[in-house]
């Protein structure tokens, strides 16, 4: 059994939440099929808290967590998207905090989502919203996502931003005295093992392909989530048993 599944970045409420394939993921979780003691949410679970916003799945997706709940620890980590999330993981059943320290085998591991190292989006607003805007759009019209990431690893100044919050969580996670930290917020996955502190983030849940962390005996695992599911099944709702993840990198 996983010591921890994590997952952010779902933003809610936003056309490119990939809420489908998010339903199938804890589905499976909640059967056992991807048996762990814990799920982490690392923060950004709504794009904003504005429930007119949420779809048919986005619903389903909440009542997925919900039910987990009810057999396992849940942690919802605050990110920036979220809001005022302790009225909502109230009525999930669900801890909230700004961040957690896990103990897996003999390793201190650090999860926040990361947002309180990016001084981009407090200094530059406006900037920060017209390149969310421009950034879901290009979502929208390319299904592959193949221009939205092309776009955003030829930004510069967003890879600085992400460079930054990765080393500052590092710094951050040394004062704690932990082995490794665990970030969302930028949506890039990563694991980056190279420092005395490890640096990993669990990617998100509005690009394809979604990415996710486990962690076991102190071992942290990027993978992502590749499901091969028809469309006429996924619209149905309809669950399916042998979902396909790949393993990216997993160091102890």
């Amino acid at each position: 059994m996983l010591d921890a599944v994590v997952i952010s970045d779902i933003h809610l409420g936003s056309p490119n939440c990939q809420a489908k394939y998010l339903v199938h993921f804890l589905a499976e979780v909640r059967r056992g099929e991807l048996r762990a003691k814990q799920l982490i949410l690392n923060g950004d679970v709504f794009d904003s808290i504005d429930f007119r916003r949420l779809k048919k799945h986005h619903w389903k997706i909440l009542s997925e967590i919900r039910k987990l709940a009810d057999h396992m620890e849940i942690t919802w980590i605050n990110g920036n998207h979220d809001g005022s999330s302790e009225v909502i993981s109230h009525l999930l059943g669900v801890r909230c905090a700004d961040e957690i320290v896990v103990e897996s085998g003999n390793r201190r591991l650090l999860f926040l989502h990361g947002h309180r190292f990016d001084e981009f989006i407090s200094r530059y607003p406006f900037i920060t919203w017209v390149a969310d805007r421009i950034y879901n759009f290009l979502q929208r019209v390319d299904k592959s996502h193949s221009f939205a990431k092309f776009a955003k690893h030829r930004s510069k100044t967003f890879l600085r931003c992400a460079q930054k919050i990765e080393q500052d969580a590092m710094q951050y996670a040394a004062k704690l005295g932990c082995d490794a930290v665990c970030c969302g917020h930028t949506h890039l996955p990563v694991a980056n093992t190279s420092g005395a502190v490890h640096y990993f983030n669990s990617g998100c849940w509005t690009e394809k392909p979604c990415h996710y962390l486990t962690v076991q005996d102190g071992a942290v695992t990027v993978c992502s989530y590749t499901e091969e599911v028809p469309d006429e099944l996924l619209n149905a709702g309809e669950l399916v048993d042998h979902p396909v993840t790949v393993s990216l990198s997993s160091v102890a």
